[in-house]
Parts: structure tokens; sequence; C-alpha cells
């Protein structure tokens, strides 16, 4: 069936109108689902409607269901949404309506449709820029602007500041001496390489960018909301710095510029020998360098919008000098431009000091020496002695630009790569005689300053390319971001590729090859080498690129501060919070004089060559995060991954991230490895000292997926005994306040977890969930808190259950999950089970007890937990005693183990003791059981104990008879406490009487307790004995003196074993700092669980800690490798 929607109007009475029908009259009664009133009174106004017509033929939109027509919604609920913008006029909306009546409870929290329309079409995105500094600034303060929608489109928001940042110095200053000294095939290879690197980075960006709003922060916003705060710090910081080192890298373009090219005269340090120039030169660009980021950072910091201002100007000096290269190609094919090139020999010199190529000239019929000849000869005369290869090599000149026609550019297809103080030579011109490199470095020949190979150039190129995220950093501007920001940046990126290409090709088609290997053009009296190409000066090109540097510098002096302070003001990384403050009108004043700072170290390294690979791996580490970023989305296909941008692929962001991780390493191994070493050390120190932040991240999402296959395959089969290690359950008791009680509980699993296994601490609340979800989330916060606290890494589970009984059982049974369940529960010794009121208390633990073994999970108890020790102690010389009576599949001797890697007990030894029975080879059994720790690779000592089948002591029996007789008084008697201690004085007194009555009657036979009571026989002895007993303490029960026969022999058994290797425990053990004893079984039938407990307890008198240890029925140890 065909289902429509139509929008129809509601009048302020809450009545519809349907199509074809009319309204009822002024007095009719309205349908009774239709939300009017039923009476014929005028309807009251909704006070709090956040739609408020001003007359009542003003009508709402709403959505209609064509199946379901009076069914509509006209609440609005109070919203809390980051979507959605919150006023103080929402937060009195009321629910006033009976349409809807049946959600109407639900408001709050589920918004009505219409309500959730109409503020999401009044959502604005609004940036945190400069822009919105500067109006801060202009503000008068008592009457704030209205905001103004963001109206930049593809063009002016992306392409063109993209384009702007993406052209740069390194087109200008580097490019034709990368291609004179790679040649054409290889400066191809290596401007492919940057932009394909760069296109397939953008593609990634793209999908990033569309999947959902990008506020103001750029890419720093997407790599920490999609890998999460310890890679978005590591890598946004790396950005940070990269942009702060492109600023250096600007400057330094910029002086180098300004003394090498406008005015080379303005050099303060002046090399008095040749061997100095490089040094005097760096200095300069130190001196000069430091000048021009004072100056830059001042204009930053007293008003940003000049800078914003002055973009459209820097823009304008760029996109001029790249028509200037291209008219001076076109020229150049008819007119080639006159920049002669002196060579002598095959060798290229520097014209700076010269001007006639010539060695003599004749004037006035004389021949006379030139001024080239005064540098190579010792004098001006005819006769002077002269340079050898001055004398024996002609001078030729060599048109610098020969022109697009020439076919130079065959010549240029090979590089030239050499050594530092390689000479620039023409291969194709003769030469005679060889080299004195002594000699050389003193006279005008061109020569590399650097040495050049093919990763070096890979460096120093790909800052060329980097830029790609101007349009995103300004999403916040853009008038649909979503759509602007992949258009412009690709576009922006293939022109740029176009112009890199096409630059390559037609320096190597037009100058010659010693120009494009003169890096400062000194062949060309110091005139900047892309500038001679060009049309209609060469001063189009300086200016153009001078302008082009200042600008690009106060742009990264301008971006790099508000990286810094979004990244502060995140608070991920604590260190940087006080970057986050600034001017009152949001200025980031701290982070500008950080900037300036590190920008600083990048000036006084002074060498534009040795900045730019430094800045490449900060933009390659950066670059190579979004493209993991997309592919990790793309790969765990999130629900809320649907980008708008279509044409992505994972393989494409892999090739992507590949291609910046090689260039990393090709372009500098070491670099490489700095930049990752401080990415890493930004990463751990988030991960252990950061925020705790969840951005829904792809980063968790790996993680799930991962969590989901390990589990998986975890499932498949049942642990090897070399893979098995204790994955304990710990059951917490808290207390009134859900504190927890037993913290030492937790710091004893923090230090069994050498073995990494999995913990998993429960508690289980008494009641229903409904009624205590409150107290169960606070629990669980606090228990949270104590873990945090005793540094336990683990899960945590509080279970709201009818009663604590099947609470605990519940946790036993569905803890965990797949693989990754607890084999282990570790609990603390009810230690109150006496005193308590409640026979609960005794009885929960000793079905745990019995659950566990059902389960086949081993067992831990620890009586007087409190005294074990914390985290912080550090236990001295001691031993760990081990009981090993019977065999529990190696978990106690296992254990011992796992302690001893905690450093609270690293200082403790381990001893191993065992029981022999009477017929038993005690020496063989100390000997195999050496031979086993040796196999199992455990260092301890081993005593074997023996205990003889002694006679049962008196002690025995009584121990046996006060047990027995408080266990039947306490079955039978289910009263009060007070009642109890009266009926024990009962009991007391009948058997003083039976003693009497045995004594005088000797040969009376003996005569037994009988414990069996009547309702009648117990109110008639109660009230008969009440007022002559009443001052009588139970302790009096111990008194008690009934015929041993009557006890039941099994028990005694029992109590005898438990008295006598208690005796054996405490002779041997009672200095240990811990002992390990095998925990018996409860018994099979229910009727003496009590007993059970008064047998553990004559067990365990005496000592401090113990851990009782019940194995979960398989081996956990193993002598095999």
């Amino acid at each position: 069936m065909k289902e429509r929607f139509v929008v129809i109007p509601v009048d302020s009475g809450g009545v519809a109108t349907r199509e074809g029908e009319h309204s009822p009259p002024a007095g009719a009664q309205p349908a009774a689902d239709t939300g009017g009133s039923s009476s014929g009174e005028e309807k009251e106004p909704l006070e709090d409607s956040v739609f408020e017509p001003q007359d009542t033929e003003a009508a709402v939109p709403i959505l209609e269901y064509d199946r379901e027509p009076n069914k509509y919604g006209d609440g609005v609920p109070k919203e809390n949404s980051p979507f959605i913008n919150n006023t103080e006029h929402d937060k009195n909306n009321s629910y006033d309506g009976t349409n809807m009546a049946l959600f109407e409870e639900e408001m709050d929290s589920h918004p009505m449709v219409s309500s959730l329309l109409n503020k999401l079409a009044n959502y604005t995105n609004l940036t945190q820029g400069a822009h919105e500094h500067e109006e801060a600034d202009e503000e008068e303060g008592a009457k704030k602007k209205s905001v103004k929608s963001p109206q930049m489109g593809t063009f002016m928001g992306v392409y063109l500041p993209c384009l702007q940042n993406i052209l740069g110095v390194i087109l200008f200053l580097r490019l034709t001496w990368i291609v004179g000294t790679a040649g054409i095939l290889e400066s191809l290879g290596i401007v492919g390489l940057c932009c394909a690197c760069t296109m397939l980075t953008a593609i990634s960006m793209s999908a990033i960018a569309t999947n959902g709003v990008v506020p103001a922060g750029g890419s720093y916003y997407m790599i920490s909301r999609s890998l999460g705060p310890e890679f978005g710090g590591a890598v946004g910081l790396c950005f940070y710095l990269g942009t702060t080192f492109a600023g250096s890298m600007y400057i330094l373009g910029t002086i180098e510029i300004l003394l090498t090219y406008i005015v080379p005269q303005a050099a303060i340090f002046i090399a008095e020998q040749k061997e100095d120039e490089v040094d005097a030169l760096l200095n300069n660009m130190r001196v000069y360098g430091t000048c021009c980021l004072i100056l830059m950072s001042i204009v930053v910091f007293v008003g940003v919008k000049y800078v914003n201002k002055l973009a459209l100007v820097f823009l304008a000096c760029v996109i001029l000098s790249i028509l200037a290269i291209y008219a001076g190609v076109i020229k150049s094919i008819f007119e080639p431009p006159d920049f002669p090139v002196c060579m002598l020999g095959n060798r290229t010199l520097k014209n700076n000091d010269f001007d006639n190529c010539v060695k003599t000239e004749i004037i006035d019929n004389l021949t006379v020496t030139t001024k080239l000849w005064s540098i190579f000869c010792e004098g001006p005369e005819l006769n002077a002695t002269c340079n050898e290869y001055f004398e024996n090599n002609n001078l030729t000149l060599v048109q610098g630009i020969p022109g697009l026609t020439s076919g130079v550019i065959s010549e240029n297809m090979w590089s030239q790569y050499g050594p530092l103080g390689k000479l620039v030579e023409d291969k194709k011109l003769s030469s005679v005689g060889g080299s004195d490199p002594a000699k050389d470095i003193y006279l005008p020949y061109v020569v590399n300053d650097i040495t050049t190979f093919f990763t070096l150039l890979v460096g120093i190129y790909f800052p060329s390319v980097t830029g790609i995220m101007a349009g995103s950093n300004r999403s916040g501007d853009l008038r649909d971001a979503q759509k602007s920001i992949p258009i412009g940046t690709i576009l922006a990126i293939a022109t740029t590729s176009f112009i890199y290409i096409s630059t390559v090709v037609l320096f190597g088609a037009c100058i010659e090859g010693v120009l494009l290997r003169d890096k400062f053009g000194d062949s060309v009296k110091g005139n900047l080498v892309i500038g001679t190409l060009s049309w209609p000066s060469p001063w189009v090109i300086v200016i153009g690129s001078f302008f082009s540097c200042c600008g690009a510098g106060l742009q990264s002096l301008t971006g790099a501060p508000r990286l810094l302070q979004a990244i502060a003001r995140d608070g991920i990384v604590p260190f940087l919070q006080v970057f986050g403050h600034g001017k009152a009108n949001g200025e980031p004043t701290w982070a500008l004089l950080l900037t300036a700072g590190i920008c600083e170290i990048g000036i006084l390294i002074a060498s534009l060559d040795a900045v730019a690979p430094i800045l490449s791996m900060f933009f390659l580490m950066c670059y190579l995060f979004v493209n993991l970023a997309c592919a990790v989305q793309t790969l765990l296909r999130t629900p809320n991954w649907r980008p708008r941008f279509r044409y992505y692929h994972w393989t494409l962001s892999f090739l992507g991230m590949s291609l910046c991780l090689a260039i990393m390493f090709i372009s500098s191994w070491y670099y490489a490895i700095i930049a990752m070493a401080i990415a890493g050390c930004i990463y751990k120190y988030i991960e252990y000292r950061g925020a705790e932040k969840e951005w829904g991240d792809g980063i968790r999402g790996l993680s799930l997926n991962a969590a989901r296959y390990a589990l998986i395959r975890l499932e498949e089969a049942p642990p090897h005994t070399k893979n098995w290690r204790p994955q304990l359950l710990v059951l917490l008791n808290l207390d009134s306040d859900q504190g927890v009680k037993h913290p030492r509980l937790l710091s004893l699993t923090t230090q069994l977890k050498a073995g990494k296994g999995l913990t998993i601490v429960g508690n289980v609340l008494q009641g229903t969930y409904l009624i205590r979800e409150t107290e169960a989330k606070k629990a669980e916060q606090n228990i949270k808190a104590a873990m945090s606290a005793e540094r336990t890494k683990g899960f945590c589970h509080v279970v709201v259950s009818s009663n604590l009984r099947d609470g605990v059982s519940h946790l036993i049974q569905s803890a965990g999950l797949g693989g990754m369940k607890h084999n282990t529960v570790l609990m603390g010794w009810p230690g109150t089970w006496r005193q308590s009121n409640d026979p609960l208390s005794w009885k929960n633990f000793i079905e745990t007890v019995r659950e566990t073994t059902a389960a086949h999970q081993a067992l831990l108890v620890a009586k007087n937990v409190d005294s074990f020790p914390t985290n912080q102690d550090r236990l001295g010389e001691g031993t760990i005693d081990v009981w090993w009576v019977v065999h529990d599949g190696g978990m106690l001797m296992l254990l011992p183990f796992l302690l001893r890697q905690h450093k609270v007990w690293r200082k403790c030894k381990m001893r191993i003791f065992t029981v022999a029975q009477m017929d038993d080879n005690s020496i063989q059994m100390k000997k195999d059981l050496q031979m086993f720790l040796y196999h199992l690779r455990l260092d301890a000592e081993v005593e074997v104990v023996e205990m003889h089948d002694n006679d049962i002591s008196a002690f025995t029996y009584e121990k046996t008879l006060v047990m027995e007789q408080r266990s039947q008084m306490l079955k039978q008697m289910h009263l009060s406490r007070t009642e109890r201690e009266r009926e024990a004085q009962l009991i007391h007194d009948k058997n003083t009487a039976a003693h009497v009555a045995m004594n005088d009657k000797a040969e009376a036979g003996p005569e037994r307790v009988h414990m069996t009571w009547t309702r009648e026989k117990l109110f008639t002895e109660r009230n008969r004995n009440r007022e002559a007993n009443a001052n009588v303490a139970v302790r009096d029960l111990f008194n008690m003196k009934p015929e041993w026969e009557s006890l039941n022999q099994s028990n005694v058994r029992r109590m005898h074993t438990a008295v006598k290797l208690n005796e054996v425990v405490v002779n041997k053990s009672q200095g240990a700092h811990l002992v390990l004893l095998n925990m018996p079984g409860p018994p099979k039938n229910r009727g003496g669980d009590e007993n059970y407990m008064e047998f553990l307890e004559v067990l365990l008198e005496g000592l401090n800690r113990v851990l009782l240890v019940r194995g979960g029925g398989r081996e956990v140890i193993t002598i095999y490798s």
C-alpha cells in the first residue's frame, strides 16, 4: 500500500482541516480524538509553545500520515542535544494536549518530530576562528552582534585558500634547481609521488569531512574524532609543529629573496674569505629572520584582521607570478630573453664581479686584460702567472634561456647529482686539465652548496604540496562545507599538480642545465633563476614570491597558535592547558609566544634545505593518520560512517597511508624515526595522564572488532594448560554507602595479575533494578574508583537481584563473554559468620563454594584480607608457605610464582609442605617433589611433614560437642539472639543435672542428652528457669560435658583432622608472610553446612594471612615447554 505524507495546517485550537473538508462552526464540538476541548468554552492559549502566532489564523505546519489523519504532535520537548540550539525559553516548555498523551511522560527525553525539525532548521555552524575574535574586539560590549550565517562558497572558501597555501616558496626558490639536479624524469617522479600522496589524502579527508558537520578546527578535529584523543593529540601536535616549522621555512624564504635578489648590500655579515661565505649567509639569515619573526608576531598579536585582509593581495601575487612564468615560456618561443652564462671550459662562472666573458679585449688598438683575468691571474699584466685551467681553456658564452624550441629538453632529462663542492659543469663543452680543489674554492666557480641525492630532493620538495587542509580548516566559514571541501580541495590539488608537472617540463625545455643547477642564480648576476624566464621582468617573480612568502609566514603564525589553543582547550594534554588561555576576545596569546619560540628554532637552523624535510615529516604524519582514519572507519563499517562524498575506498586510503610512510623514510629515515618517536611519546603521555574522552572514535571501534574476532577465536577450543592463567571474578562486599569494604582484596588481585589474565570485579545488590538503579550506578562508580586506586585493570559488574544468593549465582554463571570468562573466583572469608544474626551469611558462602565446584572453577578465599599488604608495601625477607595436602591441578604451586612476580612479594621465598601418612615413604616423597618442582622450573624449599594416627584427644571431642550442640540449637530454635542465650543456659542446666545423677548412681547406665524439643517443652523450660538464669552468659555453653559416644563419629574424625593439621601448620608457618592451604570441600549432605564452617575455623585458627585454594578440576601447570 502506498504511503503518503502531507503537510497540513493546524489552527490554534489544535483542530486539523482535511483536504476537501470545512472547518467546524464556532460553537461546534470537535471530535474526541483531535485534541480539542470537549466543552464549548474558549480554549486557553499555550503559554510555553514554541510557535506563538500573532492571530488565530496563524497555522503550524506539521506532518500528517494519510492513514491516520488525526494523530499528530503539537508538544515541545525539553531537548538537550549537542546538535540543537538550547535556549532558556525551551527549558520552561511543557506538553499540553491530548493528541499525543500516550507519550507525554517521555517528552523530556523523546522530543516530538516537529520540534526536532524546527530546532535543527535553526542550527547554525558558528566559526571559532580569527574573524570572530576580531569582531569581538570591535563590539561595544553592551549590544551583542547578530550572528551572520556563513556565506563562503567553494571557490572563495576552499579553492583559493588551498591554492595560496600549496603554491609557495619551493616553487619559486627551489623547483628549477630540483629539475636541473634530478633531471626531468626523476623530477616528474618526485612531483608525481608527492602529488599522488596529497590527492589520496584529500580523498580520505573529503570522506571524513562530509561525514557530518565539521566545526572549526579542521584536520585536528577530524583526526581526533576519528581516531580518538590519543592519536588526535599526537597527530594534532605533529600538525602544529609542521605548521610552525612551515612558518620558519616561509620566513627563511622571505629573507633569502630579500638578501639574495632584492638588496644584497643589506647583509650585515660579509665574508672576508671565500670559505666563509656560507657561514656569513647563514648568520645573516638568522639575524634578519629573527627580526622578521618578531615583526610578524607583533602583526598577528595586534590584529589578525589585517592578515585576513591582505590574504587576497598575497594570493594575487602568487597567481600573477605563475602567469608571468607561463607568459615567459610562450615568449621564449619567439624571442628568448638574453641571460648569457659565462663558461670557462665546461665550468660555470659566477659573473657578479665581471661584465665581459673574455680574457682580454682590445681598447684603442691595445690588448688589455679584463677583470676576469685579474681574478684568475696574479695581476692584470699579460705576462702574469695565471691559473693553469684558465690558461688551457677558452671562455664561452652560453645562452641561459635558449627557449622552448631549442631542444635543450633532451639534455635535461637525466640527473646530475653530486657531493658538496662539486663544480657545475656542462658536459657537452670541452675541458682541458684537471681540478685543484684546494685552489678552486677561491675562484668564482658555481658549485653545489650541499650534497645532492634523490631522497634529499623529495624531502625538500614535499612542503610545496602541503596546504591541502586550508579548506577544511575554514569549514566553519563555508555555506555548505560537505559540498565545498571535497570539490574545492581536489580541484586545487589537480590545479597545482598540473602547474608543478607543466613547470617541471617547461623549465627543462627552456632553461640551460647549468643555469638550472645554479641554485642562487650567481651565473646570471644574482638573478632569481625562475625570474629569468618570466615576462615582462624578473622583478615580477621576485616581488611576487617575496610577498607570497610573507603572506604564507603570516598565515602560519596565525593558524598554528589557534591549532594549539584548540588542542589545549580539549583538555587531552594536561601540560598544554595554559596555552588554551589568551586575550579577552579569545586570541591565543600564550600559544602565539610558544609558536614564535619554536619558529625561532627553525630560523636558527637558517637553511631552507634543512628545515624543509623537518616540516615534511610532521605533515606526512598528519596525512598518514588522515588516511588511516578513513580506512579504519570504512573497514569497520560503523553505522555512523555515512559520508556524502562517495568516491573513496579503503584501498585508496591504505595506498595513501603507505605513500606517506614511504616518503617519510625516503626523505630522511632519521627525521622519520624522530617524528614517530615524538608522536609515540605524546600518545603514551595522553594515554596515561590525559583526560578521559569518548568521541566515538574509530580506534575504539577497531578495538571492538578485534575483541570480537579474538573472542570468536577463543571460543573454538578450551585453552591449553600452557596458556592457562587465573581469570579472576572478584566478589566484593560494599557497605551501606556503597563503599568498598575490603580494598585489600583488590590489592591481592593486582598482585596476582602477573598472569595478565582477565579481572571482573563483581558485587550483588539486593532488591529490584528499577528501584535500586541509582545505587547500582553509584556502587559501580565506587568500585571503579577503588580499582583505579589499587591499579586493578579489569571490568566492573554490579548485579541487582532479589536475593544475594541468586545474584552471586548469576555472576558465577554469566560474568565474562565467550572465551574471556573467569575460571577463578576470589572472595573474602566471612569472618563474622558466628556473630551474624542472619544464617544466610554463611549459607551463601557455602553455596558459592558448591557452585564454583559445579562450574569447574577454582576458588580462592582470603582470610584476614585486611591484613594483606597493599601495593605500596614491600615485604622483606620471609616465606610464602604452600601446604599441599591434596592435588588440585597445580594451583597451589602457580599462585606463589605469580605473586613473586610482583614487587610486593619479590623478596619472599617459596616453601612447599606436604603431608605424609604412616605408610608413606617420606624420604622418597621429598625427592620426588623436588624433582617435580625442578621440572616445573620453580625454586622452592621442600619439606615433608609426617602426621601419625594419634588417638583422638579430649580437646577434639570438646570442640565437636560444642559444634554439634550449637548446630542443633540453631536448627531447632528459630529464636531471637536473647532467646538463644537463654536456651543455651537451659541446655547447660540440664547437662549439669545429668552429671550429678551419674555421680550419685554409678550403676546407672549413661544418659544421653536428648535435643528433640517440642514447642510446649520449650516454653515450660523457659518459664521455669528464666528468673534464676537471667544473668548467665552464653559462654557457659562450652562447659557442657555430655557423653562423647553420643557424638557423630564422622564429625569427630573431621574435627580431629582439622585440629591436627592446624597444629602442624601453626608450628611450621606461623611466621610466614602468607599461607596457602587446600580448601576442603563442603559436605554433600547440606545438613552439616554449619559444621563445615566450624571445621574451617579450627583449621585456620592462629594463622594471620591465609589463602584457601580450591582447584577447578583441571591441570593448570605443566612440566612441558
